[in-house]
């Protein structure tokens, strides 16, 4: 399986290229120092357009796609999944642990691509649901860890205490090693209705977005520039954020497609569009970060700026990184192009939503 490509991107048209399919380069974060953004191109990608020029070119069936309604829907399902998924058996401590971070709200965006990716080409979300729980449990695998002081070490999250907070260092951890297993148990033994031979991609590709070439390989690059006195380039920058945060979006999306029975041309699509918008997440997070209150983000503000982080704000100024933004938005939706509008249309929606977020 192929690994996860580094990608460059500019705000200068000039110096663009087509960093969309994997890299045969090597895949270690350069160490230069540089505050020059590459922005990724596409094949005959549009010149710069603003968000009210974005939005306005959004067919009309996606319009009128009504995603609140979308949204709060697919959270109910998965929430109800993930509540039956871990139930308070013995050892008490452990399961509630784990109920404690996994039920603690969140806008369940991971497990809504996944389902939307799904539906998009051509299956049903009851495919998708055991595949959305499983990647929603390593993200809250990864927050709980990412909250322990011996990372981040931050003592809210989502408007509430964080884990080892209320349990204690040791049960957290062990909390997050939990989910982390039972991830893969409940996609392997939950997924019943689909063939063995997707059912072990999708494994696969979680697994592959888990470990040293995407959570963990993304969180040890961070925590070796945190707090340190070199300067971090942009390209370290971005290898950390398409590793921390994009691959597991990846993931969901990729996952959803490959159990809904999509052919390679789709899955590698909807590949790009997830890098697109995961690395948008990651972009918008820093912004937020810098500009926001912890009360209006129900999590600590301005933690990266405390804790001497490089974030693109820090390196290129926050106006820049709105540029760099909505090129990502753009691009995302170019991924899109020629899929059903109807069924598109929760993808769309979901990276305008994840554009211009608040929190």
């Amino acid at each position: 399986m192929a690994s996860f490509p580094r990608i460059s991107f500019s705000i200068n048209p000039t110096v663009s290229r087509n960093l969309l399919t994997p890299s045969r380069s090597a895949q270690s974060p350069p160490t230069t120092a540089t505050t020059t953004l590459r922005r990724r191109s596409v094949d005959k990608a549009p010149t710069f357009q603003p968000a009210a020029e974005i939005n306005a070119s959004i067919p009309s069936a996606q319009l009128k796609f009504d995603f609140k309604s979308y949204m709060l829907s697919k959270a109910a399902v998965v929430n109800q999944a993930l509540d039956l998924a871990v139930p308070l058996t013995y050892p008490d401590r452990i399961n509630e642990a784990m109920r404690y971070s996994l039920l603690a709200g969140g806008k369940r965006i991971r497990p809504a691509l996944c389902i939307a990716a799904c539906e998009l080409v051509g299956g049903e979300e009851k495919l998708a649901l055991p595949a959305a729980c499983a990647v929603e449990m390593i993200h809250t695998m990864s927050l709980i860890h990412d909250d322990l002081p011996c990372m981040d070490n931050d003592d809210f999250r989502r408007g509430k205490l964080t884990s080892h907070r209320v349990f204690g260092e040791s049960i957290a951890i062990l909390a997050g090693d939990a989910l982390l297993a039972l991830a893969f148990h409940h996609l392997s033994h939950s997924s019943c209705s689909i063939s063995p031979a997707l059912v072990v991609r999708a494994v696969a590709e979680l697994a592959r977005c888990t470990g040293v070439q995407g959570l963990v390989a993304g969180q040890i690059v961070d925590l070796e520039y945190t707090g340190v006195e070199k300067l971090v380039g942009v390209e370290t920058l971005e290898y950390i954020h398409v590793h921390k945060t994009a691959v597991l979006l990846e993931a969901a999306v990729v996952i959803g497609a490959i159990i809904g029975g999509g052919v390679e041309e789709e899955v590698e699509r909807l590949r790009r569009y997830a890098r697109c918008i995961g690395l948008l997440f990651q972009v918008v997070d820093d912004i937020l970060d810098a500009t926001k209150s912890s009360e209006e983000l129900g999590k600590t503000a301005g933690k990266d700026l405390a804790s001497d982080k490089t974030t693109y704000p820090k390196l290129v100024g926050l106006e820049k990184s709105r540029e760099f933004a909505e090129g990502l938005l753009r691009d995302a939706r170019l991924q899109l192009e020629g899929f059903d509008a109807a069924k598109a249309a929760p993808l769309v929606c979901l990276a305008n939503y994840i554009a211009y977020r608040q929190k």
